[in-house]
């Protein structure tokens, strides 16, 4: 089958008959939303003949497929990394420019996709570029939210929510497909009787009927005809609306895909999260059957033909609703359905905070779900007798229960219903194994592994950086492009003088596109000759902006104090999202635009320091920050991110990490030496003593330190807002819970740090080649090398190919 353009010419052709029969009217009277909607539709038509034929390849030859199950999907724009993975960016760029329509113009009216809000969401999105890259077969499976997060305002110096309508052209990416859609049940009672045969049979009389209908979106690889898909599911009224409430009803209908993680302080905001959750899981579920038997006579080798990884907590219902398909709608048994249940399902765990480990009512799961909360019980059940039976480890029943405290603890059912567990980074997997599921390791070693995160190099160096990517093709040729582990060729050039200043070049470039951002957006100016240190990360108290903070404020006050004490001129540059009923984080964000105010107006200071709080982070914003920052904040105390992506990007352009010992920074300082980073502060292991021992107190530091005391002060004594009261629950926070993730602990590492990278900067030599090493050590951290683990040591998938 013909593609519909291979040329320039024919492009041309193509685009201007399609304006005209949409839209009645020439190019030239085509508005620019139009223009982008065309354009959109034909690369996913372009490509609708490789993913035709990569399901027919699949079918044919009964490939096994992966679905990764997750909350969240950041994929961002797709314009431009589907025609450069495609490989007609040019084509198209000289067929619009012959119409005289600049390619940037449309790429810029594609707003990023609403569905995610940090690490989780992007790390999903570029586990799914990598797999379509690779040739492997693996989709995505997530709700279509309709509003995404929030979009952030600041206004009066706080963090205001806005709806996210990034839905409002449309997506030109979907395809609805109703013949698709699922009916996903809630509430209600059970029915159980005898058949004719003996067996007990289960019968679900809902009180709520909710139609799942599916969008699939094309996910296309770099230079391969494997298109995978991301199938978002969206909620509409079922035929028959079983309770006669019709408005309260279209109002449940609504809320499911209204935006990712509604609120859960709430009653009401819990059994949402709970309706969402099992709503996407219980619809990509049912496909996935669906699917498997239009193909093979029955489910008997589904865990052969299929796996399906969940991405942290919130899928972990895919555990029971899956048995129940087996044993209610195909008539297993107990033990067949769990063998192929556990053999199907594996589980990536994102986190180490108790509060992250999701815990759900039991009550909100009888009541929403009530032969799931059945099986869950059952599940239980017959792990506590394994516990006294299998194991012999009644001791550690309590530690590893699925159902206590009136509660279902979800990452507990996660780890007895998958055939592996994984943590995201070498520190991470061991607090999993020696501290966090401690007595699930003990009884099931072979269950844990480790699969470092990873970032796909194409969006985030490839295509979001061209001036370093032509500086490295001229320097290592391209091969790195499709083997990101060939980076490492770049060490044997990191000591050219010539080398180093085009990477200096290259990085005004890119901070100069920043700067300009900037000021377009914020209306402040920044010294591209400046150092660029950047924050950007959701905003929660253990990722420790405050730290970051607290040493501005240190400076500030330094400098006012002392007319001969200066810095070198710095840009502290933040980014990002408070959770709306998080308070302590929306007062950190207040916090660092007031101080902005003071300090960017201040004639003393502003010469040499700068503070710039980039609102609304997404992916389109990363991918002009992460490429301009000189050093990478990574400060979080020690023991608490699991991993980090972030600092991923950062180091494959050229930053340098400024962190604590914690997630993904373990490796990456194990790769570039720390000479070639910024380590400080308590490592893991001290964090865990200081708290096991109870030997810290945050007021004695606080007592001791003038300078320290001094800086925590200005949080309440006006000297950033003229209402003094503004940050009393950061100054409390910090204070009176006896400084929880120890930045005074740290703060004077820290200081110290920043003062070795003030210098080290000074030497521009120097500096550039560790700018060099951190790339060319960067490979290692390509979601390539993840997935190939994954798919190698977890799913047992191949790469296949299609004609």
């Amino acid at each position: 089958m013909k593609k519909k353009f291979q040329t320039k010419e024919e492009f041309k052709t193509e685009f201007e008959r399609r304006i005209i029969e949409k839209y009645g009217r020439s190019i030239e009277q085509a508005h620019k939303t139009e223009k982008y909607m065309v354009l959109g539709e034909m690369i996913r038509d372009y490509v609708g003949v490789n993913w035709k034929e990569t399901k027919e390849t699949v079918a044919g030859n009964g490939e096994k497929q992966m679905y990764y199950f997750s909350m969240e999907f950041l994929i961002g724009r797709l314009l431009t990394s589907n025609l450069m993975n495609l490989g007609i960016y040019d084509i198209v760029k000289e067929g619009l420019q012959d119409f005289h329509i600049d390619i940037n113009e449309i790429e810029d009216l594609e707003s990023d996709a609403g569905l995610g809000n940090g690490g989780l969401g992007r790390l999903a999105a570029c586990f799914l570029d990598s797999l379509a890259s690779l040739n492997l077969v693996g989709h995505g499976n997530c709700i279509r939210y309709e509003y995404g997060l929030f979009r952030q305002r600041i206004e009066n110096h706080e963090q205001t929510e806005y709806p996210d309508m990034w839905l409002k052209l449309g997506n030109v990416w979907e395809v609805r497909k109703p013949k698709h859609a699922i009916e996903v049940k809630f509430g209600g009672h059970i029915e159980m009787y005898m058949d004719e045969y003996g067996k007990t049979k289960v019968n679900h009389m809902p009180e709520q009927v909710i139609r799942a209908v599916p969008y699939d979106v094309p996910v296309i690889g770099r230079d391969t005809k494997v298109t995978n898909t991301l199938r978002l599911w969206s909620a509409e009224a079922a035929d028959s609306v079983i309770n006669n409430d019709f408005a309260s009803y279209m109002d449940d209908v609504k809320a499911i895909c209204m935006n990712v993680y509604p609120d859960d302080s709430t009653e009401k905001g819990k059994l949402l999260r709970i309706k969402q959750e099992y709503f996407f899981v219980a619809a990509g579920l049912a496909q996935i059957i669906k699917a498997h038997l239009r193909v093979y006579p029955s489910l008997d080798n589904l865990a052969e033909k299929v796996c399906i990884q969940l991405n942290d907590t919130h899928p972990v219902l895919a555990i029971p609703e899956l048995m129940r398909i087996l044993m209610d709608d195909y008539a297993y048994e107990w033990d067949d359905a769990w063998n192929i249940v556990t053999n199907v399902i594996s589980y990536t765990n994102h986190t180490v905070l108790a509060e992250a480990l999701e815990k759900w009512p039991i009550s909100y799961i009888q009541q929403l779900l009530p032969r799931v909360y059945m099986i869950i019980e059952e599940i239980h059940r017959r792990f506590e007798f394994a516990l006294d039976h299998q194991y012999n480890r009644p001791d550690i029943k309590y530690s590893v229960a699925i159902l206590k405290e009136g509660q279902v603890h979800m990452a507990n059912l996660a780890i007895v219903g998958s055939h592996h567990v994984n943590g995201v980074a070498g520190l991470h997997t061991e607090i999993l194994k020696n501290d966090v599921f401690k007595s699930f390791y003990e009884i099931m070693p072979e269950k844990f592994s480790n699969k470092t995160n990873g970032i796909t190099h194409r969006r985030w160096l490839l295509y979001s950086n061209p001036q370093l990517t032509h500086l490295l093709d001229e320097t290592i040729g391209k091969d790195y492009q499709t083997h990101p582990e060939q980076l490492e060729k770049l060490m044997a050039h990191v000591d050219d003088p010539m080398l180093q200043a085009k990477f200096m070049d290259v990085k005004r470039q890119r901070k100069q596109i920043l700067a300009d951002y900037i000021k377009e957006t914020l209306q402040i100016e920044v010294d591209v000759n400046s150092i660029f240190d950047v924050q950007a990360k959701r905003l929660h108290a253990y990722k420790r902006q405050l730290l970051n903070v607290l040493h501005i404020i240190y400076l500030y006050q330094k400098m006012k104090k002392d007319p001969n004490f200066r810095i070198y001129p710095r840009t502290f540059i933040f980014a990002a999202k408070a959770a709306p009923a998080y308070t302590f984080a929306k007062q950190v964000i207040k916090l660092i635009n007031c101080i902005a105010d003071v300090v960017n107006n201040d004639p003393q200071i502003a010469p040499y320091m700068k503070v710039v709080f980039i609102p609304n982070y997404g992916v389109s914003i990363a991918e002009i920050l992460m490429n301009a920052a000189d050093v990478s904040e990574q400060i979080s105390t020690a023991g608490k991110e699991a991993s980090g992506t972030g600092n991923m990007k950062f180091m494959m352009n050229g930053a340098i990490t400024l962190g604590t010992l914690d997630g993904a920074n373990v490796e990456i300082v194990e790769r570039v030496g720390y000479e070639n980073a910024e380590i400080f502060g308590l490592r893991a292991d001290d964090v865990a003593l200081l708290k096991r021992e109870n030997v810290y107190s945050v007021w004695n530091v606080y007592n001791r330190d003038p300078e320290i005391k001094a800086v925590v002060e200005a949080l309440v004594d006006g000297t950033f807002s003229p209402e003094k009261e503004d940050f009393r629950l950061v100054y409390n926070e910090l204070m009176f819970k006896n400084d929880e993730y120890l930045l005074l602990a740290d703060f004077d590492a820290y200081k110290h740090a920043q003062t070795r990278v003030q210098e080290r900067y000074q030497d521009k030599a120097g500096w550039a080649k560790m700018c060099l090493i951190n790339i060319a050590k960067s490979g290692f951290f390509s979601s390539d090398r993840t997935i190939k683990q994954y798919a190698d040591e977890i799913w047992n998938i191949q790469p296949i190919e299609v004609k």
